[in-house]
């Protein structure tokens, strides 16, 4: 880990310990020492308590009094519920707003990078793009809470999913969107359920 240098705190040990999480530092059931992490970052422990009750919000993470807290184990059906709300609320923002075409075409170039993380990266800036153009406020929180991104990385590493071929499994989504096709939130939540394990 890289030690934090500027505010705000909780927020860049959020970042340090969710990129833990992704990279397999600490694998399902290990502890998190919260003192450890404080000292390798040079903090005080308030913000890395703080960003670990965020990761513990997000179900990454579960504590409980005398053991610290623990990843926590990730099982298919848990990235399965995540993608069944994703899937959701995505149908719902589709039938809220519209996207801008050009916007989502340019995701879906970024998309076509051959870095998985890059990959996951850009496909979660496409789908915020959908969300975002519902014009919702309450509805693009409740889907940024669900830290889509992490969850993502998540199921690719512990489950070892093969990113699938993500620029062509977004040109129909363009397509629609582009088109005006009433029926693209059921293509949308079809699509975004197609990558839960």
């Amino acid at each position: 880990m890289k030690p934090v240098v500027r505010s705000p705190l909780r927020d860049q040990i959020r970042k340090d310990l969710i990129e833990g999480l992704i990279t397999g530092r600490w694998e399902p059931g290990e502890r998190i020492v919260e003192r450890r992490v404080a000292a390798e970052l040079g903090v005080s422990q308030a913000p890395v308590r703080e960003a670990l009750r965020e990761l513990e919000s997000l179900r990454l993470i579960e504590s409980s009094p005398n053991r610290g807290a623990r990843v926590r184990p990730i099982t298919r059906a848990d990235l399965r519920e995540v993608y069944q709300v994703r899937a959701g609320l995505e149908e719902t923002a589709a039938r809220l707003g519209r996207p801008s075409a050009a916007e989502l075409a340019s995701h879906l170039t970024s998309l076509r990078t051959t870095d998985p993380h890059e990959q996951v990266r850009h496909g979660v800036a496409f789908h915020r793009a959908i969300v975002a153009a519902a014009g919702n406020q309450v509805l693009l929180d409740v889907w940024e809470s669900l830290g889509i991104e992490v969850w993502t990385h998540l199921s690719i590493r512990l489950f070892r999913m093969e990113p699938q071929e993500n620029a062509a499994d977004h040109e129909p989504l363009v397509a629609a969107f582009s088109s005006g096709d009433p029926g693209v939130g059921a293509l949308l939540r079809e699509h975004v359920l197609a990558y839960a394990p």
